[in-house]
């Protein structure tokens, strides 16, 4: 009888583990989804990594739920954070989570410079020229300056219907000088003021998932914009 005992404790604990167990791997199976880059299977996803059935291109993480903080479904790295007021181009109060759910490709620039910024212009409008319709829609190209007390919401708007960077999938930024300080820190991004309308600045371009999560930064003028487009593609349903 005693023995019996002994067997039937056994089998509990061996049952009770395996129930922890089993419950403990469904929750990861869905804190990673999968896509093709290509959608060859429209919005079809898979909780592992492989390939495409179809074109065998490798399957991308397009959402990651384990990284997550449990208020706001954000996590500790995304920009979404940040609590600094911005203004666009249309004189709209926003904060950076309200562009959440899109690719977002962003850089800092002002609109009086006269030597590097036009080449980022440039380098946006390229790489913006190089994704398809299906998946512009789903991102968004954002300007943001680095003078803000010369860079009025007017004036930004002016600008961009100026280099035909007024299209919705386009946003321009001012923000208060502590905003604009606080983001270049998070892009390490530098800048200094050298007279009253020039700045010294690097010169990233900035690539963020749908949850605000830094992934990819092109830095330097007239450099390739392969990987960042790549990176777009891969990254945006």
């Amino acid at each position: 009888m005693k023995y019996l005992k002994y067997i039937s404790l056994v089998l509990i604990t061996t049952l009770a583990f395996q129930s922890c167990k089993s419950d403990k791997k469904s929750k990861d199976d869905i804190t990673e989804v999968y896509q093709c880059p290509m959608q060859c299977e429209g919005d079809k996803t898979y909780s592992e990594k492989g390939s495409c059935p179809i074109c065998k291109m490798d399957l991308t993480l397009v959402e990651n739920n384990s990284e997550l903080v449990e208020d706001g479904g954000i996590s500790e790295e995304s920009i979404f954070n940040l609590t600094s007021i911005w203004h666009t181009e249309e004189g709209k109060a926003i904060q950076l989570k309200d562009l959440k759910g899109k690719t977002l490709v962003m850089v800092m620039i002002y609109t009086s410079c006269k030597a590097a910024c036009p080449r980022l212009v440039a380098d946006m409008r390229h790489i913006e020229s190089q994704i398809p319709d299906e998946k512009t829609k789903n991102t968004q190209f954002v300007m943001v300056s680095i003078d803000p007390e010369t860079d009025t919401p007017e004036k930004l708007k002016a600008f961009a219907k100026e280099n035909l960077m007024d299209d919705i999938h386009w946003t321009f930024l001012q923000g208060s000088e502590s905003g604009v300080r606080e983001f270049a820190n998070v892009l390490s991004v530098k800048y200094k003021e050298i007279s009253p309308i020039d700045f010294s600045h690097s010169n990233i371009i900035s690539v963020f998932n749908p949850q605000g999560e830094l992934k990819h930064q092109q830095e330097g003028l007239g450099v390739d914009n392969k990987d960042t487009i790549e990176t777009i593609l891969q990254m945006t349903p």
